[in-house]
C-alpha cells in the first residue's frame, strides 16, 4: 500500500522558467502584476526571474526592476548562472538564489558553453559564500533523466551530481525531467533513491509535460516521498536549449489533482486561474491546460 504526503508545497516558476523562452517580450508590469496575482493565490515559494545575459534570454533583461519592485512575500527565487550574475542579483536586493548544471555535458554546452565538471568548479565557490552569507541555494539538476542530445541518463550520473552539491551544504534539489521524456517507473525510483540517500535535504521535483506524463510522474514521485513540486501557472515554459521540450506541468493541473486528492497545498485555485489572466493575452501561444480550458469555458 501506497502513502502519500497530506501537504504539498508548491513551488511557482512560471514567472522565470515559464516565461523564459517566451518569444513575446512581456512588459515588466505585466510581469509583476502576475507575480503579485500568485502570490494573493497562496504561492508563497516562486522563481521571479534569472540574471542572465540579455543577448541569449532577452525576455530576461529587466531581472533588476523585477527584483526591485515585486512585493515580497516568502521565498523569492533568482536564476544566477554564474560570479557575475550572482552579484548583479545581490545589489538588486535577492536574497535566495538558485543555480544551475546539466547532468550531461552536451546539454550544459549547449547552455552555457561549459563540461558539467567546469560549472561545478565555478559554482562550488559561489555556493559557498552565498552559504556563508546566510542566503538559500537551490542547485537545480537539468537533464536529470533524459538529455536532448545524449539520450538516456544513467540514474547514477544524477545521484552522484547531487552528492556534490550536498557536500557543499545546498538547502533544496530541484530534479528536473528538462525534456519530458521520464516516465511513472522511473520518476518513482530515481526520487526513492534521492529522498533515501538525502533524507535531510528538501527534494522538489520538476517535470516537462512534452508527452503529457507530468501528471503521472509526479504522482509516482509523491509515492516516493517528494512533497515539493516545481510547476508554472498556464503550463508556460520550454528550454531555449532544449529542442523539443515543451512547457512546465502546469500549477493549476498540478494543484487541481492534489486537491482532488485530498492534499493540502493552501493555494486558492480560482485565484491561481485568475492569474494566469494576466498572462494569457501576451503569450505567443494559447493557454490551453485542462484547469485553465473549463475556468475560460465556464
Amino acid at each position: 500500500m501506497y502513502s502519500l504526503p497530506n501537504i504539498v508545497k508548491i513551488v511557482e516558476v512560471g514567472p522565470r522558467d515559464g516565461l523564459q523562452n517566451e518569444k513575446n517580450e512581456v512588459p515588466t508590469a505585466v510581469k509583476l502584476d502576475l507575480i503579485d496575482k500568485l502570490q494573493k493565490s497562496g504561492i508563497d515559494e516562486m522563481e521571479i526571474t534569472s540574471f542572465v545575459s540579455p543577448k541569449w534570454v532577452p525576455q530576461m533583461k529587466d531581472s533588476k526592476e523585477i527584483v526591485a519592485n515585486v512585493k515580497k512575500k516568502g521565498r523569492q527565487f533568482v536564476l544566477t548562472p554564474n560570479k557575475k550574475g550572482v552579484e548583479l542579483a545581490q545589489e538588486s536586493g535577492a536574497t535566495s538564489f538558485a543555480v544551475f548544471v546539466g547532468v550531461s555535458n552536451s546539454f550544459n554546452k549547449k547552455n552555457i558553453n561549459k563540461t558539467t565538471d567546469e560549472s561545478m568548479q565555478e559554482l562550488k565557490p559561489i555556493i559557498e559564500k552565498l552559504l556563508e552569507e546566510g542566503h538559500f541555494v537551490r542547485a537545480c539538476i537539468s537533464t536529470a533523466f533524459y538529455c536532448p542530445y545524449e539520450g538516456k541518463i544513467d540514474p547514477l550520473q544524477t545521484i552522484n551530481l547531487c552528492k556534490k552539491f550536498i557536500s557543499w551544504g545546498v538547502n533544496e534539489l530541484s530534479v528536473a525531467d528538462t525534456i519530458g521524456m521520464a516516465n511513472p517507473v522511473e520518476s518513482y525510483d530515481l526520487f526513492k533513491s534521492l529522498k533515501k540517500e538525502f533524507p535531510q535535504t528538501l527534494i522538489t521535483a520538476h517535470f516537462h509535460d512534452t508527452r503529457k506524463m507530468a501528471l503521472a510522474n509526479i504522482f509516482a514521485a509523491l509515492q516516493a516521498g517528494v512533497d515539493r513540486f516545481d510547476s508554472s501557472a498556464g503550463g508556460l515554459g520550454g528550454c531555449p536549449f532544449a529542442p523539443g521540450a515543451t512547457g512546465n506541468v502546469a500549477t493549476e493541473d498540478v494543484v487541481n489533482m492534489l486537491h482532488q486528492m485530498d492534499i493540502t497545498t493552501n493555494i486558492n485555485l480560482d485565484l491561481l486561474l485568475e492569474a494566469i489572466d494576466t498572462i494569457a493575452p501576451f503569450t505567443s501561444r494559447p493557454i490551453e491546460t485542462g484547469m485553465y480550458k473549463l475556468y475560460k469555458n465556464k
